[in-house]
């Protein structure tokens, strides 16, 4: 049974990096979604010594100036730039408006409208800044409210086209507060009126692309890598975007894709490999790029690559959490793929842990920190129960996964997904009236969650309440995305093959092979309806395919044998019938 668990790596995935937003004055930057800057071996943490100390040097200089030199607007300049650099933007707003004051005076020695210009426009974008904590909320903005701020948009680019970093900043502040048809309105409206705004453009783009509108987000891009081949952000995020891509195709946990969209997958995460590889041409110590082509070739299947990449990465920036973030979900992978749970999963768990105690919030949030961590033992408990080890290593390892997922829904009690994830886990641990608590929140947080949806349809059914796993099932359904679908025709297909309608069972498990030729476990749950009925040529071939599919599918290695010896002796019990007669 199919219990779409390709939703606990897909939602855990979603706080690796997606890109970078640029201003070309703030150079704020954004999260990539496709893969952050990962440390192969190295866990030092903070800032290196020696950069600190460059830092507070060149901040007390800057200081020393400015005080020394009262009338001197460039020193007090200056010093914003640098505070705003340091995501100070309140002391930069201070700095801002002293070099604003002087240049505002009379005095014909002092007269620079030009840098005058420039510190008005930073000053105003720091105040955008220093107020972006009050527009954390989701909630987008009201329709006479975003209808003023075009007004004011449209009038301010009109006078002064340098005005247009200020919005554009704007943007990138309703982008990182999940706003994201405001930003998307802001940042279209502004490069109508100042098309040449190559930084609005990406961002426009990654808005886009935050939304799903992959064919604007595309397009974006492309764009502006035809007007400017090495913006490396606009190359980075183009890639990003291909590997997105890549991961709508891919099926799933226990589903191959057929072989046309397996060559589409194949061909994007090529072509975003060339690309990462000419970003990298542009700049070779951008750690997050090394990630992202890390990320390209672990989707071309080319592990050793990826993690060569991870390392350069590592070796680059062993100071960055969204490095270490990536480095402890690459860990995990290879637990998986190797199948060993020990080293691999305990440095992955240390570097969580680590994050946990010592993290900047701003680049990973505690609540993802706990989920990571908590994904290092649901993993650890999946393989200690495949290979059968003693049940008090189990209950230690089931009882860290259940506190790691409840402490990331005490940091964030309003994710769906932490709630998503806290249920999937008693659903795999068989607690199927906790699991449906937990899915029935996370839909009350996000009703259209096709996966929390399904999930709740198989709780239900291992629950033995089928007129219910119906309801929910066909609800699923109706929410799904095409790329969904599959899994919950095949879980149909499980519930009609339980109340033995075996002709409503195999259209289900056709029309869900229909949607994803490669889904293994649709294969094996079809050779169970043709065992039912005794078909014993039908059901190996769909057991053979399966494995065809998916050899890790050890319950249709299983099924085949189990098959083969039925259908001997059946196959005797016929012989003998006739010799009787």
């Amino acid at each position: 049974m199919c219990k779409d668990n390709e939703v606990t790596e897909g939602e855990g995935k979603k706080l690796s990096k997606l890109g970078r937003c640029r201003s070309r004055i703030s150079k704020l930057e954004y999260p990539l979604d496709d893969g952050a800057d990962v440390d192969g071996d190295q866990h030092s943490q903070g800032v290196s010594t020696s950069r600190e100390e460059k830092v507070s040097s060149l901040k007390t200089g800057l200081v020393h100036v400015a005080r020394k030199m009262p009338k001197n607007a460039h020193a007090h300049f200056i010093l914003g730039l640098m505070y705003q650099r340091l995501s100070q933007p309140q002391k930069a707003v201070l700095a801002y408006e002293k070099a604003a004051e002087i240049l505002l005076r009379s005095e014909e020695e002092i007269d620079r409208p030009e840098l005058l210009s420039l510190v008005q426009i930073h000053h105003a974008q720091c105040i955008l800044l220093g107020n972006s904590g009050d527009t954390s909320s989701d909630k987008e903005l009201e329709a006479d409210e975003l209808e003023e701020i075009l007004s004011k948009l449209k009038k301010s680019i009109q006078s002064d086209k340098r005005q247009s970093n200020v919005w554009n900043t704007l943007g990138v502040i309703l982008l990182q507060s999940g706003r994201l048809k405001s930003a998307i309105s802001v940042l279209s409206s502004l490069l109508a009126l100042n098309p040449g705004n190559l930084d609005c453009l990406g961002n426009l783009g990654l808005a886009y692309l935050q939304s799903g509108d992959l064919e604007h987000s595309e397009k974006c891009f492309q764009d502006l890598i035809l007007k400017d081949q090495n913006h490396s952000a606009a190359l980075v995020n183009y890639a990003a975007f291909l590997l997105r891509k890549c991961g709508s195709i891919i099926a799933g946990a226990g589903a191959n894709a057929s072989e046309e969209a397996s060559a589409d997958r194949i061909m994007a995460a090529n072509m975003a490999k060339d690309i990462l590889l000419a970003a990298l041409k542009v700049d070779p110590k951008a750690s997050h790029f090394w990630a992202n082509l890390a990320n390209a070739y672990h989707v071309m299947g080319d592990h050793k690559s990826s993690s060569k990449c991870l390392e350069k990465a590592a070796k680059l920036d062993p100071n960055c959490m969204s490095v270490r973030y990536a480095v402890a979900v690459h860990r995990i992978k290879e637990a998986e793929r190797c199948q060993d749970p020990n080293e691999q999963l305990s440095w992955a768990g240390n570097e969580m842990a680590s994050i946990i105690r010592e993290g900047d919030s701003a680049m990973i949030g505690l609540p993802t920190a706990w989920a990571g961590l908590a994904m290092v033992h649901k993993v650890h408990h999946e393989i200690a129960t495949a290979f059968e080890m003693n049940q008090h290593e189990l209950t230690e390892v089931e009882g860290r996964a259940l506190y790691s997922l409840k402490q990331a829904i005490a940091e964030d009690a309003d994710d769906a997904v932490h709630w998503h994830q806290l249920g999937l886990h008693s659903l795999c641990t068989q607690q199927f009236k906790t699991s449906q608590k937990y899915l029935k929140a996370a839909i009350a947080r996000f009703k259209d969650c096709s996966y929390a949806w399904s999930n709740l349809g198989i709780s239900l059914q291992l629950s033995s309440e089928l007129s219910k796993a119906e309801e929910v099932y066909k609800r699923a359904l109706s929410l799904a995305a095409p790329q969904q679908a599959h899994a919950i025709f095949s879980n149909l297909g499980n519930l009609c093959r339980q109340q033995k309608q075996y002709d409503t069972a195999k259209a289900m498990f056709t029309k869900s092979l229909q949607l994803q030729p490669g889904y293994a476990p649709a294969y094996n749950n079809l050779g169970l309806v043709f065992v039912a009925e005794g078909k014993w040529a039908e059901a190996n071939f769909c057991f053979e395919k399966a494995l065809q599919m998916d050899p890790l599918l050890d319950a249709a290695k299983s099924n085949m044998v189990k098959a083969a010896t039925m259908s001997t002796l059946c196959g005797g019990l016929s012989s003998l019938c006739c010799l009787q007669d």
